[in-house]
């Protein structure tokens, strides 16, 4: 299986209205992306100064199933319309979860 993990940070001044459109957005992808075996997402509870903002974690059974949700369009309508507008920057990792 893997796991994608993305970490986002968010300029400054990025609003609670971008960012719950960011989350309606998301949550319409599950059902979307059969490939998706399991997806979470939120926003950091702050309990450290140097935290990110956001986070992203999907499970897939392969790669295929990975790069059909990392090429899907509406998940790049997603990143390209409501989260690239509002993000300083962004760390991401695949890894096998065995």
């Amino acid at each position: 299986m893997i796991r994608h993990v993305s970490v986002l940070t968010f300029v400054d001044g990025a609003t609670d209205s971008q960012i719950g459109a960011i989350e309606t957005a998301l949550a319409t992808l599950p059902a979307r992306l059969p490939q998706l075996r399991a997806y979470a997402f939120g926003r950091d509870l702050a309990l450290a100064d140097t935290n990110a903002h956001f986070a992203v974690v999907a499970d897939f059974d392969d790669r295929a199933g990975y790069e059909a949700y990392r090429d899907d369009p509406e998940h790049r309508r997603i990143l390209a319309e409501l989260i690239r507008p509002v993000l300083a920057s962004r760390a991401a990792v695949q890894y096998d979860v065995s």
